[in-house]
Order: structure tokens, then C-alpha cells, then sequence
């Protein structure tokens, strides 16, 4: 039976952490989160050690025995609120804004409902007030969503169908095909329907609701709610008010800063300006049809490193968990493609290193017609609706609306960029090609690899690229 979302509404929890039964048997200390902050803090004041510490903590008021330990305000630090960890899971928000939020919090862990394994339905859709599309745009919207959902049905038959017909398009090999034993059934199945699923999510919205977990400190919890009151939209003001009473709970002297302030309203008001303007120089030659996706690599070596030097720091990795040298480490690289899918963006910017730049201007739709093996074959899915979301997204762009890339679907493409060092991109680029990749992460970062090769070619060559194979 295929996984599906089920979603009533947004519903923010934070979720604690206890010590293990061996933890408790061995007599360990366990700490609330503000406790653990002010335990560590003590030691840039005192040099006491832990048991001193935890001996002025009175066990029946745990609260209070933060105050007993240090007065936060009075270290005058935010790196204080980075060791308070706090875990939140956070259901039904949108595609959206679960993307805004992964890119303010390039440091936290945490995982996403993934489109490659669920199927979503018209049922986990959000309102439009929600996303910030004005009231006389509501009727509009629901048909453009409407018909984006028709295709992704559409879509999600034909390439079922297709991958039944001819199984070796989906290379499954042969001894897992004809293994008849239900693990072997089920993982069939399993990687047919993602099969479909990887090329139909093109014509998902991003409208459509999704869950997220993220686990942070207390004080990239407090600067995501400052994000979300500048985000300028219903769902996200929404959001940062469940999670400041929700953090309360784990970090209650702390969110006293988690409103909202003038210098983000004022940053990210500038961005979406920036935006509008260069939406509006498209206005004369609105793109259709798919955007090519170019990679660029631009590589910054310290003084003295050569393209050698780079390579003899790279070789001594076995996997892309292995070691990797300093002169690797210490070059810079910015990376990037002038037009990639969102459902392809959304995971290249979980990436945790460095920072990653993405504007949300349209550049064209993809839909995944260059996997289609037979140019005679015509899958009869709807790949206009891609066009009229990239038009959608450009006018509400230039209208100025908040909401103006609810619009757009995971297959809609825009510019996106990452500046890291050497050592990080190698990592991203054997991931995204190694084994269970999506095949559309292996192109774009198999690009980046060849463009990598023009002017590093000894170091993109101990870069180990995948196959993509299917897991």
C-alpha cells in the first residue's frame, strides 16, 4: 500500500530528550536544556569542574537552579543559547516554507517528508491566504493547483506503467526481479513506485503541505523565528508564534528574543525588492519549456596551493566519509546551476556547509520529458501547467505579492548557488551520485564536477563519481 500524508493542520511540538536506562544506572547527570547552557557557561568563569557545578543545582526546582548557576544576561553572549539543543517537529506546513526554513538553518539536523517515496494528494494542499496570495487571486490559484495535482496523477500512471513494461529502464537487477520472496516483493515495489514518484513529483505544488524536524540550538531557533516574522506571509507569522510558545519549554529565558526585528522585516523586504526587479526585466520574454541547467565552478586556491597539491589532499579517502586533506579543506569553491528544479533544490540546500543563494525567480519548468526512452511515445501529461506555473509565479512576482512563489511547482526552475570549500563539494558531489541518488542530483553535480576539470583537473579527478544506481 502506497505511504501517503495525512494532514489536519499545523501542529508545532518540541520533543525532549532522557538520559538512557544505562545513562541512569551509571549514575550519569541529566540537565534541562537551559541547565546544560549554564553548566558550560560556568566553566568560561570558574574553573571548578562539572561535579562543583551540578552541586548547586537544587533537584526539586531545576528552573531556578539556572539562575543559581549564572544569570545568562549577565554573560552578555548568544554563544550561550548554542548549547541549549532543542528538538521540534513540526507538521503540515508547506513545501515552501519548509524550504525557506532549511535554508535560514544551514547548521541543523533533521529530516523532510521525502516526495521521492510518499504520494501526496489534493487533500494536503493549503489554503492560498495562507501562502499570501491575495483574496482576488484565490479562485485563480485552486484551478492552477487543481490542474497541477491532475498532473502529477497523470504523470505518476504513465511512468508506473512505463517502468512495468520495461524494467530495465528502472535497472533493478535481474536477481532481485525474479526473487520471489516477500523482502524481495516489497523492495520491487518499492523502488517502482519511486521510480515513478522521482520523475512525477515535477508537477507537485509547493503549496503542498509537508512535515519537518529540525534539531538546533536555542539560538538558531531564535533567529529562524525572527526569519519567519520578516517572511511576510500568514503561515509563516503563524509559525513563529506556535514555536515561541512551544520553546518555552525548553529554552524560556531565551525566547524573549524570537520576535520579530526591524533589521530582518528590513533584509528580507530588500531580497524579495531585488526579486521583483528581476522579474520584471523578464516581462518581455517570459521563459517556457525547460531551462538549460549550466554549471559554474569558480575555485579560490590559498597562495602556494596547486591543482597537485589539492589532489594529494584528496587521496587518501576511501568513501566520502574518509579523510580529506587540508589543502582540499582550505580552498574555496562556489558552485552553482542558472536553472535547477525546486524538487532537486530542496535537498542540494540541506547541505550543511558554507551558504547557499537561490532567488526565487522562475527561470523555466522541468519536467522530466528527457527520461521518456522513446521520443514516439507521447506520455500525454500536461506539461503546459508547468509553463502556467512559471508565468503565475512571475506576474505574482512583479505585483509585488508576498506569496508570490505559491505559485510554482517542484518541477519549476530557478538559479541556485552554494559557496563551500573543496573538500565539502566533493562530499556533495559522491553523494549525490553514488548509490540511490536521484538521477537528476547525479547530472547537475556530475556537471559541476566536468566544469570543476577545465581548471582543477587533477583534483576533480579524485573526485569519486557515482552511477546513480538505484538502492
Amino acid at each position: 500500500m502506497e505511504p501517503r500524508l495525512a494532514f489536519e493542520d499545523m501542529n508545532v511540538t518540541s520533543v525532549s530528550l532522557r538520559p538512557t536506562p544505562a545513562a541512569e544506572a551509571a549514575g550519569r547527570p541529566s540537565l534541562t536544556p537551559e541547565l546544560l547552557a549554564a553548566s558550560g557557561a560556568r566553566y568560561s568563569r570558574n574553573n571548578e569542574g562539572l561535579e562543583a557545578i551540578l552541586s548547586k543545582i537544587d533537584p526539586t526546582n531545576l528552573d531556578k537552579s539556572v539562575d543559581s548557576i549564572f544569570r545568562m544576561i549577565d554573560y552578555g553572549h548568544q554563544s550561550i543559547a548554542d548549547m541549549v539543543p532543542v528538538a521540534v517537529f513540526v507538521d503540515g506546513v508547506s513545501m515552501l516554507l519548509a524550504y525557506r526554513i532549511w535554508s535560514w538553518c544551514p547548521t541543523a539536523g533533521g529530516q523532510e517528508s521525502s516526495t521521492r517515496y510518499i504520494r501526496i494528494g489534493p487533500e494536503g494542499l493549503m489554503e492560498p491566504h495562507e501562502l499570501g496570495v491575495p483574496p482576488s487571486k484565490h479562485d485563480t490559484w485552486r484551478r492552477s493547483m487543481a490542474a497541477a495535482f491532475e498532473a502529477y496523477e497523470k504523470s505518476v500512471t504513465f511512468w508506473t506503467r512505463l517502468g512495468e513494461r520495461d524494467p530495465a529502464l528502472m535497472r533493478l537487477p535481474s536477481a532481485l526481479i525474479e526473487d520471489t520472496s516477500e523482502k524481495a516483493v516489497r523492495q520491487v515495489a518499492r523502488m517502482r513506485r519511486n521510480y515513478a514518484f522521482d520523475r512525477a513529483r515535477c508537477f507537485l505544488p509547493l503549496a503542498a503541505r509537508t512535515n519537518v524536524m529540525l534539531v538546533m540550538s536555542a539560538r538558531a531557533w531564535v533567529q529562524l523565528c525572527q526569519r519567519l516574522h520578516a517572511e511576510g506571509t500568514p503561515e509563516a507569522t503563524r509559525l513563529a508564534q506556535s514555536l515561541q510558545g512551544e520553546l518555552l519549554y525548553s529554552a524560556p529565558r531565551l525566547m524573549k528574543h524570537a520576535e520579530a526585528k526591524p533589521s530582518f522585516d528590513a533584509g528580507q523586504a530588500a531580497e524579495r525588492s531585488a526579486w521583483r526587479e528581476t522579474a520584471s526585466a523578464l516581462s518581455g520574454s517570459r521563459p517556457t519549456g525547460e531551462a538549460c541547467p549550466r554549471a559554474s565552478v569558480t575555485v579560490m586556491a590559498p597562495n602556494g596551493v596547486t591543482d597537485a597539491d589539492i589532489a594529494a589532499s584528496l587521496s587518501f579517502h576511501d568513501n566520502r566519509y574518509g579523510f580529506m586533506g587540508e589543502a582540499a579543506a582550505r580552498t574555496m569553491v562556489r558552485f552553482g546551476w542558472d536553472a535547477v528544479a525546486m524538487g532537486e533544490i530542496r535537498d542540494l540546500n540541506r547541505h550543511r556547509t558554507g551558504t547557499k543563494h537561490c532567488p526565487l525567480v522562475p527561470q523555466g519548468f522541468y519536467a522530466a520529458l528527457d527520461q521518456v526512452p522513446d521520443p514516439s511515445l507521447d506520455p500525454e501529461i500536461p506539461v503546459w501547467v508547468g509553463d502556467d506555473a512559471t508565468a503565475a509565479t512571475l506576474d505574482a512576482l512583479c505585483d509585488g505579492d508576498a506569496g508570490s512563489a505559491a505559485w510554482s511547482l517542484l518541477g519549476t526552475q530557478f538559479p541556485f548557488e552554494h559557496s563551500t570549500t573543496l573538500d565539502k563539494f566533493a562530499y556533495e558531489a559522491e553523494l549525490r551520485t553514488g548509490t540511490g541518488a536521484h538521477y537528476r542530483y547525479a547530472k547537475h553535480l556530475s556537471d559541476a564536477v566536468a566544469e570543476l576539470a577545465k581548471t582543477f583537473p587533477l583534483s576533480a579527478a579524485k573526485i569519486a563519481l557515482g552511477t546513480a544506481e538505484p538502492e
